[in-house]
């Protein structure tokens, strides 16, 4: 899993590199003063409840950071800029299901970026590879546990 590469789109990236510099400079300072003050407070550190949860905080946040770095360290910049002819990695896809009056957009990311409530699906998806390397007009089937679904791509941008 070290050595996974992980897509992201620039914006990506950037929130990333936000998320992971907010961590290591506000975040570890304050579950650092938290385990202070939880120490001065005294008594036995076995029952000391606010010091507990301040060291699981800590344990939870090294972790986000090592996640963090290992996405960045192992990321591919997606880059917006190749040809709309053919579904690819970066690509916004208009697709509309057989059947329905009404389009969806997909913007597809690596899996480090998905958010389906964002639209941003990753092209590991049923759905995004589903529609990885087809052309406009292409009809894909998506393999769901309810039965197939058939989408018509309307447009690659």
């Amino acid at each position: 899993m070290a050595d996974e590469v992980h897509y992201l789109t620039p914006q990506g990236q950037k929130e990333y590199e936000e998320r992971l510099t907010f961590l290591r400079n506000v975040r570890r300072q304050e579950v650092a003063e938290r385990l202070r003050l939880a120490l001065e407070e005294g008594g036995e550190l076995v029952e000391n409840a606010e010091y507990e949860d301040a060291k699981n905080e800590q344990a939870f946040i090294e972790g986000e950071i090592l996640r963090l770095e290992m996405i960045l360290s192992n990321a591919v910049l997606i880059e917006d800029n190749g040809p709309k002819d053919i579904v690819t990695i970066g690509n916004k896809v208009t697709v509309q299901e057989v059947g329905m009056d009404f389009t969806e957009v997909y913007h597809l990311v690596g899996a480090a970026e998905a958010n389906p409530r964002a639209g941003k699906i990753s092209y590991k998806s049923p759905v995004g590879s589903a529609l990885m390397n087809h052309q406009v007009g292409e009809q894909v089937v998506v393999k769901a546990p309810d039965g197939d679904i058939v989408f018509e791509i309307k447009a690659i941008d």
